[in-house]
């Protein structure tokens, strides 16, 4: 059964091979959606584009600017006619300490993980609230919820954190449009994110407080991501999934 027959799913951030958007486009494309990835260069989107399958687009967009924002949605809507899935998935982050923290480092890791999120959003809303149905899944992290991750600094937690904030009320303020918003907190998961810092001696050692007792991989995130895109969750909105093997269980 294909769960996303003919719907058209952007994804942002979504170029990097081994990341969490690639394997999200791979499963949704597998799953008969027509997807747009959204990288910062587009020789990269397209490339990723072209390696999923005919028929998928790959843009450039710089989900910090706004205008870029908005410019993507419209080629993916002038070349596809709607915009049915949105996966808020770009992100950027430090392994800095509280006090090493200067403002252009707040900038950056806020502006892509946050300010992001609000842009690429709002570049969608109108046209699924057009159509009255749409799914914006949102990407935050473990660090939000427990305060600090592994890899993440104080900042990319707080970004994290404001992601949630967003992401349910927009869910409440959307909810009478029929448009659906969802986050995924994923716990570590192997990706090029974490810069070749997981040694194995590290991996052993992580996997020791999970209770499933392995670190997560980017399919583990786009399984959840599926679910919350497909109308296997059509009735729900506003909630946070964990995808971390019980790293953190509330």
């Amino acid at each position: 059964m294909k769960l996303l027959e003919d719907k058209v799913c952007l994804i942002t951030g979504a170029a990097s091979a081994r990341g969490i958007g690639k394997a999200t486009a791979k499963l949704f494309a597998a799953h008969g959606a027509r997807i747009v990835i959204l990288d910062l260069d587009a020789g990269q989107a397209e490339e990723a584009a072209r390696d999923i399958g005919a028929g998928h687009l790959g843009l450039a967009c710089n989900v910090t600017d706004k205008a870029a924002c908005q410019a993507a949605a419209e080629e993916a809507t002038a070349r596809f006619g709607r915009i049915d899935v949105l996966v808020n998935n770009a992100g950027i982050t430090q392994p800095l300490k509280i006090m090493e923290i200067g403002p252009e480092n707040y900038d950056a890791v806020t502006d892509v993980n946050l300010r992001g999120t609000l842009y690429m959003s709002q570049a969608v809303i109108p046209g699924m609230r057009a159509q009255q149905s749409g799914s914006i899944v949102c990407m935050s992290s473990v660090s939000a919820q427990r305060g600090g991750g592994i890899f993440g600094g104080p900042h990319y937690s707080a970004a994290k954190g404001g992601v949630l904030g967003l992401q349910k009320a927009m869910a409440r303020e959307l909810g009478p449009d029929g448009v659906r918003v969802n986050s995924v907190t994923p716990g570590l998961i192997q990706t090029d994110i974490t810069g070749g810092k997981l040694t194995p001696e590290l991996k052993v050692e992580i996997a020791k407080g999970i209770p499933l007792a392995r670190l997560g991989v980017a399919d583990d995130v786009a399984n959840a991501c599926l679910f919350l895109a497909s109308d296997l969750s059509s009735y729900i909105t506003g909630a946070v999934i964990d995808v971390n093997g019980g790293m953190l269980i509330h």
